[in-house]
């Protein structure tokens, strides 16, 4: 993979990221980002390097890339350290924000590495609030929208406690990022600390592994398309769900940790427009100029039927909004996946 690390795409990515942050700003702040080499982990790391932050980034590369991350270890500012997080890390030097992002997150991943999942958001978590507790630094858990499971109201707000299957395929996931939302408001009310949590909605673009388990719905068709092979959709393809571009997640994120506004919230970050996974298919075929057909396979376990976030609070408390319409973020992940030389992914 030639260039799966960074390109001219991404260069002009992480501009946009600092440009749309405004006012934020992490200059000479310490912060530790677990899952640091993952695909929004490495992005989260790049950007606080560019606004001269101190980062340790902690990642036992189960799932992330050291690659992701072997641009940046050159820079005095960065350190890389190979570790699980379910197992305490001690850090001397003083850290003012956790930014917890490491756990496994693709639904093929669910069958494979349940108790790793479980360990990661339960274990993990309860280690990094103990770090972020020891330093009095600004705890931000990413948490996802698999915890709604399949929602009955949609648009979801954080408000809605969810209808999810503890016994299923995805419970790992699910019910593991629940636990840790709960881990965290304990701390929270047993400690008095300042934590956040985002609740992220499905998130694309260069650094997203489209290869074996990793590969999720739409890396896993373009790089189908690119190759003129058969798109395989699950089920009818009638399914939606919501699509944010890497660029908007961050930005999200990082205002999400740095805001007083958000200190004890729970926000959802992620694009508000649906899509269903058939039309996403064809978008993807006309973007590529693929000869590719369409294929239905059989819908996975609890496979939700549709996902889209309320942003009332997002915008409310961060002002924050995604901008990237759908077509333009495809064609940039295009471009970063037909640079990177990528193959056709196939679960393992």
């Amino acid at each position: 993979m030639k260039a799966f690390a960074g390109n001219t795409t991404m260069n002009d990515d992480i501009r946009t990221v600092l440009q749309d942050m405004g006012p934020v700003d992490f200059k000479d702040k310490t912060a530790l980002v677990t899952g640091g080499a993952g695909f929004l982990g490495s992005w989260i790391c790049e950007t606080l390097i560019c606004q001269k932050a101190h980062v340790i980034c902690v990642d036992n590369l189960s799932s992330g890339l050291e690659l992701n991350i072997a641009h940046l270890s050159r820079n005095g500012n960065f350190e890389f350290i190979k570790h699980d997080i379910t197992e305490p890390p001690h850090f001397k030097s003083k850290i003012d924000f956790v930014l917890h992002l490491a756990s496994r997150a693709s639904p093929f991943e669910f069958e494979e590495f349940p108790l790793e999942i479980l360990r990661a958001n339960t274990l993990g978590t309860a280690n990094a609030l103990e770090i972020a507790r020891e330093h009095k630094a600004v705890f931000l858990f990413t948490s996802t929208s698999e915890t709604y499971g399949n929602p009955a109201v949609v648009p979801t707000p954080e408000s809605y406690y969810g209808y999810v299957n503890s016994i299923g395929i995805r419970g790992c996931y699910d019910e593991s990022k629940r636990c840790g939302e709960a881990y965290v408001m304990a701390y929270r009310k047993q400690y008095g600390m300042d934590v956040r949590i985002a609740r992220i909605f499905n998130t694309y673009g260069p650094r997203i592994r489209p290869d074996g388990i990793y590969g999720r719905a739409i890396p896993r068709f373009i790089s189908q398309a690119l190759r003129n092979e058969p798109i395989t959709v699950f089920g009818s393809g009638v399914q939606t769900r919501s699509f944010c571009y890497t660029t908007d997640q961050v930005v999200g994120l990082l205002q999400l940790a740095s805001s007083h506004k958000a200190s004890g919230e729970v926000i959802n970050i992620g694009n508000d427009k649906e899509t269903t996974i058939i039309e996403l298919a064809e978008i993807v075929k006309k973007l590529t100029g693929s000869v590719s057909k369409i294929e239905f396979h059989p819908l996975p376990q609890d496979d939700p039927a549709k996902r889209c976030p309320d942003l009332t609070k997002a915008k409310k408390i961060l002002g924050w909004q995604p901008k990237v319409k759908l077509e333009d973020g495809l064609r940039k992940t295009i471009k970063w996946l037909s640079e990177a030389g990528v193959s056709v992914p196939e679960k393992k």
